[in-house]
């Protein structure tokens, strides 16, 4: 073959893959969709994947389901599995430092995945005890430094999104603080709730019911403004933390090799299924800001995070 028979051949090889592609956008989705939640029933991440596949669902005509499967094998069964969008995944900020808490993954968090956009953001709130001796943010950082040992606190892991704020919170307190790792969200905050544990972060729309209620004690919140449903709890700025600015966010993902068009369809439903003026306040009364994002600007996201958050978790998971 000369060189240009072979030219000619690579230009056609080309094109049918391009169209391919684009045959596919064209006619996804043609099955069931899952969204797998790599947390357990209940957390923030699993509230707002509901909330997502009901909308989808009804864009897209077709069965959109929500499975919970916690842990690195959830997020691993999105990487190593099917690149056609039938699986997605919905996660937290915690993704961007998976690799850094798991050194032996099998599967890279960042090459291995399509960004498809940021779903949502929210504030995280310092919780502890509803009986707890100290009342503000210094009286617990000082009962913190006062413990030989440190207090205790609960998350859904290191890398989880509410595990990134402790890091942080230790970082610039100097706190010796020992890590109660629980399965989820939940768990954590029934664990701060009987007294288990010492502190927590969490979400308003997970948790503040029952700070409300006085099951917990919010002490500090994250944000320039107060939390207008929780007008007596101070921002950390306020009570005298002003470097910790930390948000989490939320977002989707999926196999790292799905075909670019499909990711852009995705991203494209997505961001138009957010735009609901009735979901978008429907989640602020819960403290939550619904957003989207183009795919390549999640990916600077997540490569962001990774970069500022991984030296933190490293050094946390030892």
């Amino acid at each position: 073959m000369d060189r240009r028979q072979f030219m000619i051949g690579s230009g056609l090889a080309a094109s049918a893959a391009l169209i391919g592609s684009s045959a596919s956008a064209q006619t996804y989705p043609s099955q069931l969709v899952r969204i797998v939640v790599p947390f357990s029933g209940g957390s923030m991440t699993d509230i707002l994947a509901r909330t997502v596949a009901d909308k989808l669902a009804t864009k897209w005509k077709q069965q959109v389901i929500v499975e919970n499967r916690p842990g690195i094998a959830g997020v691993s069964s999105i990487a190593k599995g099917p690149a056609d969008g039938s699986q997605i995944m919905l996660t937290s900020n915690g993704h961007s430092v998976v690799g850094v808490v798991n050194k032996n993954l099998g599967f890279d968090p960042i090459k291995d995945f399509a960004p498809i956009s940021r779903v949502a953001t929210t504030a995280v709130i310092l919780i502890v005890p509803p009986d707890a001796p100290y009342k503000t943010l210094a009286e617990f950082i000082a009962a913190a430094k006062a413990k030989p040992d440190g207090l205790s606190y609960s998350s859904a892991g290191v890398g989880s999104s509410t595990g990134i704020a402790a890091e942080l919170f230790k970082s610039l307190t100097g706190a010796k603080m020992v890590l109660i790792p629980h399965r989820g969200q939940p768990e954590s905050q029934i664990s701060v709730m009987r007294g288990d544990t010492n502190m927590a972060f969490t979400f308003f729309n997970v948790g503040g019911d029952l700070i409300q209620s006085g099951k917990l004690r919010a002490l500090a919140v994250t944000g320039k403004a107060r939390l207008p449903q929780l007008p007596d709890v101070p921002t950390f700025a306020e009570a005298g933390l002003p470097d910790f600015a930390y948000d989490s966010w939320f977002g989707m993902l999926a196999a790292g090799a799905t075909p670019k068009p499909i990711v852009s369809q995705i991203a494209r439903d997505l961001a138009e299924a957010l735009t609901d003026p009735a979901l978008v306040q429907q989640y602020a009364a819960q403290g939550v800001t619904i957003t989207s994002s183009t795919p390549d600007a999640f990916e600077a996201e997540l490569r962001s995070d990774g970069e500022r958050y991984g030296k933190l978790v490293a050094a946390a998971s030892g």
